[in-house]
């Protein structure tokens, strides 16, 4: 048994390994935050802009409190000014500027109501004064509150509609106790409008940042990761045995996809306060961008379900079994992947989408149409099992992953269409694309003796040609397949 002066020493010892110990986890974190203030800095440098743009905003709008001109003029109401600067002055112009109108709306018409409800209840005498005020405060305060819970007003206009029922109660009740209500609803939409024009000016005018810009890049970007993951997928999952390295990793880019709804519609909610600038025009259709953002998101939900035979143990039977399934998934998979690619340059270039993904898409769609005949035809061929009795748990993986890539080439034919179709807006300006002509193979004149008629073949007629082939072909194999069965 250990003495007691031993166990002093031991509890001393505990004590101040401890106390060092939280002394150290206090200096790695005052080390670590330098670390990781200089990392979100450099993650979008805009932010340190911002940062500066929105102190520049409130020293210039504290000149009005500090200059005994401005502040005879106004006097403590200049304080609302500050708090107009520090509560409208958002990230994008958009959002300023949407905050900003809908203060000085509010503002004005809520203070109009207000004094007009205060002469109303002055002429009604003393006793019905604070009665009527109490039934206007009620009234307007509850309809208010009811409209904002509309989607399409809570989208644009909620921020309004709460400085609404602020002003108006501050107008009307305080002008029970204050007979100055003209003078102080005077001051107080003046500092508001002076705050607004300070924010949206310095907003705008000094290294903008537009929603409508970033919800554009956005889009573009999200269909490009899509893409990514497809032309990658197919050798991925396909891979033999010691092949390669994994490239797991740089396959999960379309995370971030599945869950960008709700920015592109808070961006596209921004864009539409944007007045025009750069390659924008007045009334773009900014929110045609969410219907491209949602089939980018269906087409993102198939994706992640495919991907979780990367992992899977049961695609070991299927890769090596049939060659011609694994060629046709492949082309189905790269195909699709190079033609979004196309199509998020074209969008993000603002160019017209040029025939390169045409040219894609049909190819995946008829790699897709063939193994759609080959599971439709014969399922013993696809499993690869020869002669023996076909499983269907050996060929679920196969009828799944192919049904997936199906799907997924069908969305993005489904893109596809949808930027030609926004191409083709009013208000839109793509460039048109530099389209190559049509290659022909003609036949030749081997001598003056065989001459006859020349036969053009294009580009179309010769893919037709090829699938044609490759039908014939697979539907060759099948007959062998059924013979040696």
């Amino acid at each position: 048994m250990a003495s007691p002066a031993v166990r002093d020493q031991d509890n001393h010892n505990d004590a101040e390994n401890s106390s060092i110990g939280y002394c150290g986890k206090v200096m790695n974190k005052v080390v670590e935050f330098p670390r990781k203030l200089k990392k979100f800095g450099q993650d979008d440098p805009r932010r340190i802009v911002h940062s500066l743009k929105v102190g520049l905003a409130v020293l210039l709008v504290s000149l009005l409190y500090y200059f005994q001109p401005f502040y005879n003029g106004l006097g403590d109401t200049a304080m609302w000014a500050i708090l107009t600067v520090v509560v409208v002055f958002e990230f994008s112009v958009g959002a300023t500027l949407g905050r900003g109108l809908n203060r000085i709306l509010a503002t004005f018409l809520a203070g109009a109501l207000g004094f007009g409800v205060h002469h109303l209840a002055n002429l009604s005498g003393d006793i019905a004064h604070p009665i009527l005020i109490g039934i206007f405060v009620f009234l307007l305060a509850a309809s208010v509150t009811f409209i904002r819970f509309f989607p399409r007003m809570k989208a644009r206009y909620d921020y309004g509609l709460l400085i609404f029922i602020l002003t108006f109660c501050l107008i009307s009740v305080s002008g029970y106790r204050d007979e100055e209500i003209l003078e102080m609803a005077h001051k107080r939409a003046s500092t508001i409008l002076i705050g607004a024009f300070i924010a949206v000016f310095v907003c705008v005018f000094i290294c903008p940042v537009w929603a409508g810009e970033d919800l554009h890049n956005s889009v573009a970007k999200n269909i490009e990761k899509l893409g990514s993951f497809l032309e990658g997928f197919g050798v991925e999952y396909f891979k033999v045995v010691g092949s390669g390295e994994s490239n797991l990793a740089h396959l999960q880019g379309y995370f971030s996809v599945l869950n960008s709804k709700q920015s592109e519609e808070t961006q596209a909610n921004f864009a539409r306060w944007e007045p025009r600038h750069g390659r924008f025009r007045y009334r773009h259709p900014w929110r045609y961008y969410l219907k491209i953002g949602n089939l980018t998101r269906q087409c993102a939900y198939r994706i992640d379900t495919l991907s979780g035979y990367l992992n899977s143990e049961v695609q070991t039977l299927l890769n090596i079994q049939n060659n011609q399934v694994q060629e046709l998934c492949m082309k189905m998979s790269s195909e699709s992947g190079k033609a979004l690619k196309e199509l998020a340059w074209a969008l993000k270039t603002m160019t017209e989408p040029c025939s390169a993904a045409s040219s894609h898409i049909t190819k995946s769609r008829a790699a897709a149409n063939n193994l759609k005949s080959m599971l439709r035809t014969n399922a013993a061929a696809v499993a690869g099992v020869g002669g023996d009795q076909v499983r269907l748990l050996d060929i679920v993986p196969a009828v799944t992953v192919a049904s997936l890539l199906s799907e997924i080439v069908a969305y993005a034919e489904a893109i596809e269409k949808s930027i030609q179709k926004l191409a083709s807006f009013q208000h839109v300006q793509f460039k048109s694309a530099e389209r190559k002509k049509p290659t022909a193979l003609t036949s030749c004149k081997t001598s003056s003796s065989n001459v006859g008629p020349h036969h053009v073949i294009t580009m179309d007629r010769l893919a037709s040609l090829q699938v044609q082939e490759s039908n014939k072909e697979i539907g060759s194999k099948f007959q062998r397949i059924r013979s040696a069965v």
